[in-house]
């Protein structure tokens, strides 16, 4: 199991004279200038961003002691913060525990347990502890459709090419933020967001709602959600290889490197890692970012030129998406 605490770290009141406040995490991530990150030992690991903690700690169930790391990684960084002028939010701090499908993954820590969320938000993306998603997906739904009838008002004063731009702005954007998360969910969860698209092209086309959709997608040459969250995933596994990502997701991906050498050694292929867990082991970046890609053909994973490769990346899922 993994406990998430999620907190905010916010200075004393006084003058700032080096900088904007008004910012939050998602907009930069520029550290508190002027102080040192603490160095605490414990058995998770953290996560900074501005005035944004995060705190990841694997506990075990039949372990009574199991938080005694988190109780004391707190208490360290409230004596840190103390020390630099800082102060922990206690009331955005929040604690949520992802456990496995068992009948004994509820368990008790004792008097000292904090009160775990059924769902925090990291980033603007909400996270359940059964990895759902289904309140992520409500709260894009809700926002999308509140943004489709406004520009539903104002479409008689735009131009078809500045209401192409609104509906990749105010739409597409939600559609496709952190879309990488949505992979292996129930398809009723990504039904709802195909209508929020389905919604946007028929906006943007002027078709009624009895006129078949996948020929409007067609038309505007949109991929369908499905289709987007592989087009995310793909590009991620492209830049990892060529070394374009993160080191945190480069080293997720391995280059196949067979024994001697062979024809099918000059096409990319990747390594697939074991994994234990069925229901989500199956859905991390580092098992089916090399299924999707191994799945390409081979002239396509050949590609080290990044527009060369999305473009042709987009006709590949678009021919997937509409021409079978």
């Amino acid at each position: 199991m993994v406990l998430l605490l999620c907190g905010d770290i916010h200075q004393n009141p006084g003058p700032v004279d080096y900088q904007d406040r008004v910012m939050n995490a998602l907009q930069s991530a520029v550290p508190i200038y002027g102080v040192k990150t603490p160095r605490i030992h414990t058995q998770g690991s953290s996560v900074g961003k501005r005035d944004d903690l995060q705190i990841y700690l694997p506990v075990v169930l039949s372990n009574s002691s199991a938080l005694d790391p988190l109780h004391n990684f707190i208490r360290n960084i409230r004596q840190w913060l103390s020390q630099n002028f800082l102060h922990l939010n206690e009331g955005k701090t929040e604690y949520i525990l992802f456990t496995p499908d068992s009948p004994n993954s509820s368990p008790s820590f004792g008097p000292l347990t904090p009160p775990f969320a059924p769902a925090v938000r990291n980033l603007g993306v909400i996270f359940d502890s059964g990895m759902i998603f289904g309140k992520q997906i409500s709260a894009v739904v809700k926002a999308s459709f509140y943004q489709l009838r406004l520009l539903s008002k104002v479409k008689p004063f735009l131009s078809r090419v500045d209401l192409e731009k609104a509906v990749h702005a105010f739409i597409s954007s939600r559609l496709d933020y952190c879309n990488a998360l949505y992979t292996r969910l129930n398809q009723s969860l990504l039904n709802r967001l195909q209508l929020v698209q389905n919604a946007a092209a028929r906006l943007l086309s002027d078709t009624s709602k009895r006129s078949h959709i996948s020929l409007v997608l067609r038309s505007l040459h949109w991929l369908p959600v499905r289709f987007r969250v592989e087009f995310k995933i793909l590009m991620f596994v492209f830049k990892a290889i060529n070394g374009l990502a993160p080191v945190y997701l480069a080293e997720l991906v391995v280059v196949y490197q067979p024994a001697r050498t062979l024809r099918s050694s000059e096409h990319t292929a990747l390594v697939m890692p074991k994994f234990n867990y069925k229901k989500f082991g199956g859905r991390s970046f580092a098992v089916l970012g090399p299924k999707l890609w191994n799945a390409l053909p081979e002239q396509l994973r050949n590609n080290t030129e990044l527009c060369v490769f999305k473009s042709q990346l987009k006709t590949h899922l678009f021919r997937q998406a509409f021409d079978t």
